[in-house]
C-alpha cells in the first residue's frame, strides 16, 4: 500500500510541502495559521528536536490546543522560555534563528513582501495585516521561507511597498544592503514550489503541484517567469501527515473553512469554545504518541 495519502486537499498539500523545508534540530520562528500547522507536522515527523519559537514570546512550546492569535496563552503550555516580545526579536535580530516562515499580500520576483497596504503606501487602496514581526524575520533569520496562494495581483514584478526584504534588487543588493539573513530559499503556493537562483537572485519555478502544468503558473504571474528544465512534480502528503494535520487543526480553522464560523457574530463564541474543549484530548493522543509529556 503506498505511503502517500489517496485524498488531502491543496492547503494540507501546501501545508505538507512547507513542512518538508524545515530540518531537525532548527530554531525556527513561525506566524501563527497555516506556517504554524506546517512547522508542528515538521516537529512531529522528521525534524523532533526543531525549537519552534512564536510573535507571542513562547519558545519551545507544546499546546495541547489549536491556537488562535500570537497571544492566546495556549501558546505558552509546556514552552521552554516564554518572554517578553522585544527579547524574542532581539535574539532573532542577532541572528539565534535558522529559518523564518511568514505569508504576504504581494510577492515580486526577487522574493520582496507587500504586507502592508495594495497601491502604496500611505494611500493604499487596501490595507492588509502590516510589518508585525515579517521585516525582523526577513532581515535577520539565516533563511526565509514564504507560503502564500498564488494569483496574479499577488506575483507582481515589483511589491507596491516593501514591508520584508528578499533579495531586493538582485545579484548582491541584498549583501551590500547589511542584512544579517541569506533571504528567502523557498516559496510555496497551492500552484508548485519557487526558487531563487545563485547569481541573479531571481524566483524560478522549481515544481509543479500534481494537475498543474508550467503555463497555469506563468498565468499566474505577472512577469517572464523562468522555470526549470524539466519541473517535478510536488510529493503528495503522506497518509501519517493527513493524519496529524488534521488532528492538529480538526475544525478546519486554518487548513479549512473554519475559521469564517468563528467570524460569525452570533454563533462564533461557542464554536471558539468548542475547539478549545475538543481539540484537547485528541491533541494529547497524537503528542504523547511521539513521545510528547
Amino acid at each position: 500500500m503506498s505511503r502517500y495519502a489517496e485524498e488531502y486537499t491543496l492547503t494540507e498539500l501546501m501545508a505538507a510541502t512547507m513542512a518538508r523545508e524545515f530540518r531537525n534540530q532548527e530554531t525556527a520562528f513561525v506566524g501563527i495559521g497555516p506556517p504554524l500547522i506546517a512547522a508542528m507536522l515538521a516537529n512531529l515527523t522528521h525534524a523532533p528536536d526543531m525549537t519552534i519559537a512564536v510573535e507571542g514570546g513562547a519558545v519551545g512550546s507544546a499546546p495541547r490546543r489549536l491556537l488562535t492569535c500570537i497571544a492566546d496563552s495556549t501558546i505558552d503550555e509546556r514552552a521552554y522560555s516564554c518572554i517578553p516580545m522585544w527579547r524574542l526579536f532581539g535574539d532573532q535580530q542577532r541572528g539565534f534563528y535558522d529559518v523564518g516562515l511568514i505569508g504576504a499580500a504581494q510577492i515580486d520576483k526577487y522574493g520582496n513582501l507587500n504586507t502592508t497596504g495594495i497601491g502604496g503606501y500611505p494611500r493604499s487602496k487596501v490595507r492588509v495585516a502590516g510589518s508585525g514581526g515579517g521585516n525582523d524575520i526577513g532581515s535577520s533569520a539565516g533563511r526565509l521561507l514564504v507560503m502564500m496562494r498564488q494569483e496574479k495581483r499577488r506575483f507582481i514584478d515589483r511589491v507596491d511597498y516593501l514591508t520584508t526584504p528578499g533579495f531586493l534588487d538582485g545579484g548582491d543588493s541584498r549583501l551590500k544592503a547589511g542584512l544579517r539573513g541569506d533571504g528567502p530559499s523557498g516559496v510555496i503556493t497551492d500552484m508548485g514550489v519557487f526558487r531563487f537562483a545563485p547569481d541573479s537572485k531571481e524566483m524560478y519555478l522549481e515544481k509543479c503541484h500534481p494537475g498543474v502544468r508550467p503555463e497555469q503558473v506563468q498565468a499566474s504571474v505577472s512577469w517572464d517567469l523562468k522555470i526549470a528544465p524539466q519541473p517535478a512534480a510536488t510529493e503528495p502528503p503522506t497518509t501519517e501527515q493527513v493524519e496529524i494535520m488534521r488532528t492538529l487543526d480538526p475544525f478546519g480553522l486554518y487548513l479549512g473553512n473554519g475559521r469564517a464560523a468563528m467570524a460569525d457574530p452570533e454563533k462564533g463564541f461557542a464554536f471558539y469554545m468548542r475547539v478549545l474543549e475538543e481539540s484537547y484530548p485528541a491533541m494529547e493522543k497524537l503528542l504523547r504518541s511521539k513521545g510528547g509529556q
